[in-house]
């Protein structure tokens, strides 16, 4: 099992913490990653996209110009893409693109994003996090103390208001659960900070 420091709010050492191979010792997927990161990246798009075809736009009664004599080429209709103020050529509309993947493929991905943070030094567990109250100062402490990156992802066994309010206004860090966390949100973060409980909470999940 892989073996990792864990730290106090202040920075100092706090024991050490053994982590499950099975969800943060398998060699990484990196298919698996970027398949479910295309999904979460997909599924975000609002799909209002829209734009008239030559069927929409206002006009087309009428022959704009002669068929011939003109020197110009033979045009029949005001609505065609070609015309200025016409239609455009197979049109966006809005649509959904939501799409699935396979169970076994999400945890795979999820596995793999783990286990990449701890082969990366990139994991910072953390025996405890609690605020008294909301304060960014005190939040920005700890992640000085720790080392935190400038993107970090800090992930809790369970809501904690003060603890997301504390962190909400501090570019680059974002709050989040163990049931709630994703593979696009631990990629695209630098520190993975992670609390003793959601460690055991995690294990408990995909062990």
């Amino acid at each position: 099992m892989a073996k990792v420091t864990m730290l106090t709010m202040a920075g100092a050492e706090a024991g050490v913490i053994e982590l499950n191979d099975a969800i943060f010792g398998i060699e990484p997927n990196e298919y698996a990653v970027h398949a479910i990161i295309k999904n979460y990246l997909a599924n975000q798009r609002q799909g209002t996209q829209s734009a008239k075809t030559r069927g929409d736009v206002r006009g087309g009664g009428r022959k704009p110009f002669r068929q011939k004599g003109t020197g110009r080429h033979r045009q029949g209709s005001t609505t065609d893409p070609s015309q200025i103020g016409g239609g455009v050529v197979f049109a966006p509309k809005p649509r959904s693109y939501r799409y699935t993947v396979p169970k076994k493929l999400k945890r795979l991905a999820m596995l793999s994003a783990l286990s990449s943070k701890v082969a990366e030094n990139e994991i910072i567990v953390l025996d405890k996090l609690e605020m008294s109250e909301p304060k960014t100062k005190e939040m920005i402490k700890v992640l000085e103390a720790v080392k935190a990156g400038k993107k970090s992802l800090i992930v809790t066994a369970a809501n904690d208001t003060n603890v997301i309010k504390s962190a909400a206004n501090i570019p680059g860090v974002t709050t989040t659960t163990v049931g709630q966390m994703n593979v696009y949100e631990i990629i695209n973060h630098v520190s993975f900070i992670i609390t003793k409980d959601a460690v055991a909470k995690l294990e408990e999940v995909y062990a």
